[in-house]
């Protein structure tokens, strides 16, 4: 039988001609991510397990993002541990504000094709778009890598997701992934990994691949892949012919099969306060909005503010609607304003903040109490992820947050 692309990717690490699912297999690790939120902890049981020096410091990647800019007064000690520890390893990769860490990794060149990848956050998955094998971990388990270079991991069964025609007019890469979420339920990938295919899929730039990947955690999924291209090697800044092995067999193994017609896809909505309550926008048409947020690290790309400019310009925010965008890196918002996206946001009456992850993750940035509604392209709609628990959090694409934000009340795209 042949291999999945996460079995190839552990064979590749592992020097193994061969892995099932269910092996147990210890993988040197490419690459590690540590976030603001988690640095003091990953630092305290990194001293605890007896360790003084990272395995090596030029394969630790520090970023600032969901702390920023600081909304506690405990925020500083993030940074204050942060700065010493990078300061005292020599770590070569740091970034203060620079954009989401989820952002930041395939855009910088981290997370390459058939990486091994651990970041300590869940959206850590979102890295397969590039054909990287990263998923999430805790910090005693990113303390004990920071020490040895090493993981142990269990290999996922595989779920085969083919998605084959043309996404129609309004229709995109979030309608898809939530649509997927909905079928598979909150758990139904749990400690499996995701792998995309077909004509749709390979029509889909990085930046819709990564919105997908970024989601698949939302169904409880280990990893998200989607196989090396033309587009993945531009992006990556690698050949194909370097990758040229990554590729799922013709005959490879799956414990399921999912197969979706692009042409009957709609725009859909996750419903209060469940990430798998999905229902078409058209049943939700008319529903009044207090705030639209358009950002995070699984629709704050470049193109993803085009689609809102384009939706938005020459119209305004309907009245006592708030709407936040958020880019999703310092590069994105520069080139966003180079090519007017910015620009005609903030006429519509948009509220434009600095790259991170904001409202997101409730932080800062906008967060709303009870009684209040909104329509956000974020990842998660939890009672209590964007303010009190009693605020109403639908999430979608941003075509749909943009018309939604100049009608003031759900609406089609």
């Amino acid at each position: 039988m042949g291999h999945t692309l996460i079995e190839k990717i552990v064979m590749r690490n592992t020097g193994e001609p061969s892995v099932s699912p269910g092996d147990i297999k210890t993988v040197k690790v490419d690459r590690v991510m540590i976030h603001d939120i988690f640095i003091p902890f990953v630092v305290d049981k990194f001293r605890e397990m007896g360790f003084s020096k990272v395995w090596d410091p030029d394969r630790v990647v520090l970023i600032y993002d969901h702390l920023v800019p600081t909304s506690a007064v405990e925020d500083v000690r993030h940074f204050k541990i942060g700065d010493a520890f990078v300061k005292e390893q020599g770590l070569t990769h740091f970034h203060r504000a620079d954009g989401i860490c989820h952002q930041l990794m395939p855009e910088m060149g981290y997370a390459k094709p058939g990486n091994i990848v651990f970041g300590t956050d869940s959206h850590t998955t979102t890295y397969g778009c590039v054909g990287c094998f990263s998923s999430g971990i805790g910090y005693t388990e990113m303390a004990a890598v920071l020490g040895t270079g090493e993981m142990w991991i269990r290999v996922p069964e595989t779920i085969k997701v083919v998605i084959n025609g043309k996404l129609p007019q309004g229709v995109y890469a979030k309608d898809v992934i939530l649509r997927l979420i909905g079928d598979l339920r909150a758990d139904g990938a749990t400690y499996k990994a995701l792998e995309f295919s077909g004509s749709a899929v390979e029509e889909m730039s990085v930046s819709s691949r990564m919105t997908i990947s970024n989601m698949a955690i939302e169904a409880g999924a280990k990893a998200a892949l989607f196989a090396p291209d033309e587009k993945t090697c531009a992006y990556s800044g690698v050949k194909m012919e370097d990758v040229d092995w990554l590729y799922a067999d013709a005959d490879a193994g799956y414990c399921r099969v999912m197969e979706y017609k692009a042409e009957e896809l709609v725009p859909v909505l996750a419903c209060p306060s469940q990430v798998d309550n999905i229902h078409d926008v058209s049943e939700l048409a008319g529903t009044k909005l207090d705030q639209v947020f358009i950002g995070s690290c699984t629709n704050g790309r470049l193109e993803d503010l085009a689609v809102a400019a384009e939706i938005l310009k020459g119209k305004k925010v309907a009245p006592y609607v708030k709407l936040i965008v958020t880019p999703a890196s310092r590069s994105i918002y520069q080139e966003a304003v180079k090519a007017g996206y910015i620009r005609t946001l903030a006429k519509a009456g948009a509220i434009i903040t600095h790259p991170g992850c904001g409202l997101c993750c409730g932080r800062a940035c906008g967060i709303l109490t009870d009684g209040e509604r909104v329509l956000a392209t974020n990842n998660r709609n939890f009672l209590g992820r964007m303010g009190t628990s009693k605020v109403e959090i639908f999430l979608g694409s941003p075509a749909t947050a943009a018309a939604s934000a100049a009608a003031g009340v759900i609406t089609e795209p």
